[in-house]
């Protein structure tokens, strides 16, 4: 692993390590442990990591060896009812408590020094923030990566069941742990039913033969949409952003299915008093970060820890958030997110235009008909599959149930820093899950996606009715010569089902017959207008070394 990666700090120590220690949790049951430590003298900070996902590859080499080399004790455990640990694994309910237990049996032992961080990705980043609800007096630091707060928002966004995720997340829980080649057969198992799989498929059904039968708690998440149902109740920690007092990194990536999550932890951050906080967004995924990314990551996450578990600040970079600028492929340094910007909406105009002058009216302009039977497949996006991130999209927008309105070639780059939003002015014979995607056409045609999200749509009726699309944050430059195109479509297909959540948590979202769905004049695709800025041109996060801040140049 090691020698995939490139720009990783040299060897401070030798590391050993003490597998397999028992830590009881908060009622008692054993969590299997791995302790990981500098081979020195001395007094060292203790990072936790807790995972569901067990201790092997990619954890403990990551997490386990590199962070030891560097000077920490790192602490390794598998979530209760995971990787062997004792009890029942439970998506969210018993974290809080276990991480507690955690840091009473951290407090007993001898190479303790009082000084506590946490660092992870993903569920790892929510067990973190779980912890940090009530923040234990040793915790001085915290780094989440590409992580959660929020189970619920993982399997249901605006209305609709996010069934790709749902199924990936229910096969990493039930695998990962059990070794790399029952892990690999699983996921290829799934990638073969996501293939049959037809949106008029029963959840139930689509993911019983994937995992092996139905896990409970992931019968029970998808079966519960409505964020108030008593499943959920006590399940997002998103109070804890608010708590005053623990630094907190955050890192994600454009393309990362949970960067919305990042973005809203990041707001709690900077709203709550006292509270030390950063940001850095890379052109990643939510894989991608961990393998392509990691030299930036981790020189990111190392730069934090010693900052504040050690008092070494000299790797931290002079501003609160550094972002990877797309269609550029350079960095810029900001002091906040999202920078001021105004509103810039575009309209969708007849023979598939999109104009910056508003229409005189809603009339009808372009129709498409979604059928299940023949459904509109996924292209890249936010995903936590292999195909997740920018993709062509040409093959995609030649389909007849993929309606796009574009721009004209711009005489000069239109940079769009901050979160894009779609109004839409819709009438359907039917509901569906609406989707749509902002894109970058270059001077060859080739169209590529930026960002996009659901939206869901319930009438029956020839009246239209106006439903927003959250289509999550962006930084990107859209070059001279380039085009702005807006894509519309249907619930793509294995990544949302195709009916909308029901508004109660009694069922599953129904199956749908073909539904024939109208754009309105009276749509806007609303853009977060900018300029250029001071940009880090070619120097990603930690390049120049960790023993020295990274500064931005004033390249326009």
């Amino acid at each position: 692993m090691r020698a995939g990666w490139r720009r990783l700090p040299a060897r401070l120590h030798e590391v050993g390590l003490e597998r397999g220690l028992a830590v009881p949790a908060a009622d008692g049951s054993p969590l299997v442990t791995d302790h990981y430590f500098p081979r020195a003298q001395g007094d060292f900070p203790t990072l936790l990591v807790r995972s569901p996902y067990g201790r092997g590859l990619p954890w403990g080499p990551q997490y386990g060896m590199l962070f030891a080399e560097q000077g920490f004790h790192v602490v390794l455990q598998s979530c209760r009812g995971t990787g062997g640990s004792g009890g029942r694994f439970h998506l969210w309910r018993n974290e809080a408590g276990d991480g507690a237990a955690t840091v009473a049996w951290l407090r007993e032992q001898p190479w303790f020094d009082g000084t506590l961080g946490t660092i992870g990705p993903s569920y790892l980043g929510y067990t973190q923030w779980a912890l940090a609800l009530e923040p234990p007096p040793e915790l001085r630091a915290m780094v989440v990566q590409l992580g959660l707060h929020d189970p619920r928002a993982l399997f249901h966004a605006d209305g609709a069941l996010q069934l790709e995720h749902a199924l990936l997340v229910g096969t990493a829980i039930t695998h990962q742990h059990q070794g790399a080649l029952p892990f690999l057969r699983a996921t290829l198992r799934l990638r073969r039913l996501l293939r049959g799989l037809t949106p008029s498929t029963p959840p139930p059904d689509s993911h019983a033969e994937a995992l092996g039968g139905v896990p409970a708690w992931l019968d029970e998440a998808i079966a519960a949409p409505d964020p108030n149902a008593p499943y959920w109740s006590g399940a997002s920690t998103a109070a804890a952003a608010a708590v005053p007092g623990v630094p907190t990194a955050l890192i994600t990536g454009w393309y990362d299915t949970l960067a919305g999550q990042t973005f809203e932890q990041y707001a709690r951050l900077r709203r709550a008093a006292g509270r030390d906080s950063s940001l850095l967004v890379g052109p990643w995924t939510h894989t991608s970060a961990l393998g392509k990314g990691w030299p930036e990551v981790f020189a990111e996450s190392l730069a934090w820890l010693r900052a504040h578990l050690r008092s070494d600040p000299s790797g931290l970079r002079p501003t609160a958030v550094r972002v990877h600028v797309g269609g550029q492929d350079a960095w810029r340094d900001l002091d906040d997110w999202p920078p001021p910007r105004s509103a810039r909406p575009w309209f969708p105009a007849p023979d598939g235009h999109l104009i910056r002058q508003a229409p005189d009216g809603g009339a009808p302009l372009a129709s498409f008909t979604y059928d299940p039977a023949e459904p509109t497949p996924s292209v890249g996006g936010p995903l936590l599959s292999l195909g997740a991130g920018p993709r062509d999209n040409t093959a995609l927008e030649a389909r007849g149930d993929v309606l796009t309105f574009t721009g004209p070639p711009l005489t000069e780059p239109v940079d769009v820093l901050g979160p894009v939003l779609a109004r839409l002015s819709l009438s359907a014979d039917g509901r569906a899950v609406v989707f749509t995607r902002l894109c970058d056409v270059d001077p060859r045609g080739r169209s590529t996606n930026v960002c996009d999200g659901p939206a869901a749509l319930r009438t029956d009726g020839a009246a239209p009715v106006r439903v927003t699309a959250t289509m999550g944050h962006t930084a990107y430059r859209f070059a001279a010569g380039h085009r702005i195109r807006w894509q519309i479509s249907a619930a793509p297909h294995p990544r949302f089902a195709p009916a909308p959540d029901p508004t109660d948590d009694s069922a599953y979202g129904a199956a749908v017959g073909p539904v024939r769905i109208t754009v309105h004049a009276d749509s806007a695709l609303v853009l977060p207008d900018g300029a250029p800025g001071d940009v880090v041109t070619g120097t990603p996060p930690g390049a120049v070394g960790l023993g020295s801040p990274t500064r931005g140049g004033a390249a326009r």
